[in-house]
């Protein structure tokens, strides 16, 4: 009841004054609200990341305007989904599944899942999760890995709205590890400080990200979008926005 309310509340503030489209040339745009290097807040208080960046080049580069709303991947597929935003911007992997329900771009960036668990852990593979509960982040692909290979490894799920508080379940150990989007692991271990080490050998195949509009709607955002990320990526500006964030 209370992850109801929540994306009820969030989706209400998305809702206030914005439920018609005024500009034709202005696209509410939602994001998630923690998931660095992508998405996060720095020290400055600023709101940062690849995703942030990007979308920000690339409506300058294209002649539109954006409103980007941090409300949560949860919040953000909903507002998607019911027409209060016109695209999604968050980390998103590309599979299948979600092809049905939205349309993608091109690719932007390319992942693996890999796991995640306390430093002191001696926890090295997937066989040793055996009778443990494992955190995943709600609607994310590397829940969706953990959920296909559960039952093989006899392991459980605890489901958690942001990184940062499934991370934080793991550092207390209530959770034996965590699954996660690798560059997302890597730079909270490197630049957030969180307690967790990598298990090298947890590595699925790779899976592309890309930016998302409701199947069959705002094509013409969608193709704006392709078009402005070509011209990043050949005047070099989409290289600059993720060395910024990866080195």
């Amino acid at each position: 009841m209370k992850k109801i309310l929540l994306v009820a509340t969030t989706l209400l503030l998305i809702l206030t004054g914005c439920t018609s489209k005024q500009d034709p040339n202005k696209y509410i745009i939602v994001t998630d609200t923690a998931f660095a290097p992508f998405e996060f807040t720095n020290d400055k208080n600023e709101f940062v990341g690849i995703d942030v960046d990007l979308i920000k080049a690339i409506a300058d580069k294209e002649g539109f305007e954006i409103d980007l709303q941090s409300v949560g991947f949860s919040a953000a597929l909903t507002a998607l989904e019911t027409g209060q935003a016109d695209g999604l911007i968050a980390g998103m992997s590309i599979s299948d599944e979600r092809k049905e329900k939205y349309d993608f771009s091109e690719p932007y960036f390319e992942v693996y899942v890999t796991m995640g668990v306390k430093k002191d852990s001696d926890i090295t593979d997937l066989e040793g999760l055996r009778g443990k509960s494992v955190a995943v982040k709600d609607g994310t692909t590397s829940a969706a890995y953990a959920e296909s290979v559960k039952d093989e490894y006899g392991f459980t799920t605890t489901y958690f709205e942001s990184s940062p508080v499934m991370y934080q379940d793991v550092v207390l150990g209530n959770s034996a590890a965590a699954f996660e989007d690798e560059p997302i692991l890597d730079y909270n271990i490197k630049h957030s400080g969180v307690a967790l080490k990598k298990v090298e050998s947890v590595k699925t195949s790779p899976t592309p990200y890309g930016f998302a509009v409701l199947k069959g709607k705002n094509d013409e955002l969608l193709s704006k979008f392709n078009a402005g990320l070509k011209a990043l990526k050949e005047d070099g500006t989409f290289d600059d926005i993720k060395d910024t964030y990866t080195k």
